[in-house]
């Protein structure tokens, strides 16, 4: 990338959230830059989203080296890098995966750095011109929506979300002053952002957005009566049954074979939808998903995407051949036809650039970088398109979010 193609993206980066690498077939995203552009009286907080790793970061420099939990993890990574691997079938597929991508992920993080305006603006990320608003989110616990949903269940209880604006902006917003919290439909189609309030704690809902909270069992009520009210881009972060996450106790998990039920087809738009499914780097996982979960939804797989995890600094979170802690997720990316495309529209899903490299700072445990954008341009149908999200933990302008905590990252604490 030329110089002159640099200075004119960096303004565009600090409007948009997103920087293209073009020599690379890369991105760049800022999240947080991103998701402020759903929100208009509110910023989403950058020291909060990247609260993640700000114990290491308040450390003395002469200390970080020293702290426990990098000790820890240089010992882990120096044993798996000297012990002899005695791959068995399934993770050697996994490792030649890797072997095929590799020289693409290399080649979209030397465009990363090579580019030191961004470098640049990235030191400065976990600020981002805001005071820190880290203590806020360590202080007290947040409300866990699914044990709410439990006890929900319970015939006599009923679990209210109350909006805290004056009546002509719930009226524009198209919702009433209080509304019933689990299995059912609660959308803000005004043009600002609605606070509410649940059991005394403030939560954030940005404009033209929606939710539906619920369990796996209750998803079919969101299947619309008629093929074209359905959805053009479906994103789906299913909660994988993984060691990790069992074992930091983040996030309940379910067995995959649950994700069979998922009613995919239904929830397609009749021009068809762009299905875009985050994946671990398990070999046992991309198989079921290639040999059953995507012929079960009647989806056609077309191409994988790579989110690629880098510091502050630009530099890798870890080392790129670490078998077991590899810097990437998949993204695996397919089209479910609808019932209303012609012979030329089918044909025309066909062009979706193949190993495209997402790169951005991590948020929270397993939150992930908003990519509709970066999607939007392979989506079929008409503009704007209908965009949901399945298993989500928070909102965004023009989409519906569902799963049993949409409302996560919207807690107000994560907002300035």
């Amino acid at each position: 990338m030329t110089a002159s193609s640099s200075d004119d993206q960096l303004p565009a980066f600090l409007k948009s959230g997103i920087y293209r690498l073009n020599d690379a077939n890369a991105f760049f995203i800022n999240p947080v830059r991103v998701l402020n552009r759903s929100y208009t009286r509110c910023r989403v907080s950058a020291s909060t989203y990247y609260s993640r790793f700000f114990p290491s970061f308040n450390l003395p420099p002469e200390n970080q080296s020293n702290s426990p939990n990098n000790s820890k993890k240089r010992k882990r990574r120096q044993k798996e890098k000297t012990k002899v691997q005695y791959l068995n079938s399934r993770e050697e597929m996994a490792d030649r995966r890797h072997q095929d991508v590799r020289s693409v992920l290399l080649k979209a993080h030397e465009a990363l750095l090579g580019e030191t305006q961004l470098l640049e603006k990235l030191r400065c990320l976990r600020n981002d011109g805001e005071r820190c608003n880290v203590e806020s989110i360590s202080q007290g616990t947040e409300l866990n929506f699914v044990e709410l949903g439990s006890v929900w269940q319970a015939s006599f209880y009923e679990i209210m979300l109350k909006l805290h604006e004056d009546d002509t902006t719930l009226e524009n917003a198209g919702v009433g002053s209080c509304e019933l919290l689990f299995n059912n439909h609660i959308g803000n189609d005004g043009s600002d952002d609605i606070e509410a309030e649940l059991l005394d704690r403030k939560y954030i809902l940005p404009k033209k957005s929606s939710f539906y909270m619920s369990d796996l069992k209750q998803i079919h009520n969101l299947i619309p009566a008629e093929p074209d009210s359905g959805f053009n881009l479906i994103v789906i972060d299913p909660p994988w049954e993984n060691s990790s996450a069992h074992q930091k106790q983040k996030y309940p998990t379910l067995p995959n074979r649950y994700f069979l039920s998922l009613p995919i087809k239904q929830l397609t738009h009749s021009d068809g939808a762009l299905v875009a499914l985050w994946v671990t780097n398990r070999e046992k996982l991309r198989s079921f998903v290639e040999n059953e979960l995507f012929p079960k939804w009647g989806v056609k797989h077309a191409a994988t995407l790579y989110w690629l995890k880098v510091k502050e600094d630009g530099f890798l979170i870890s080392e790129l051949d670490l078998f077991h802690h590899r810097p990437y997720e998949c993204l695996l990316l397919g089209f479910c036809h609808g019932n209303g495309m012609n012979t030329e529209e089918l044909l025309g899903l066909n062009n979706i650039p193949d190993n495209q490299v997402v790169i951005s700072v991590p948020g929270d445990y397993s939150r992930k970088p908003p990519i509709g954008e970066v999607l939007m341009e392979y989506v079929p149908g008409r503009k704007p398109a209908r965009c949901i999200e399945l298993f989500s933990r928070e909102m965004i302008s023009g989409w519906t979010s569902w799963g049993n905590e949409p409302l996560r990252f919207q807690d107000a604490r994560y907002f300035l």
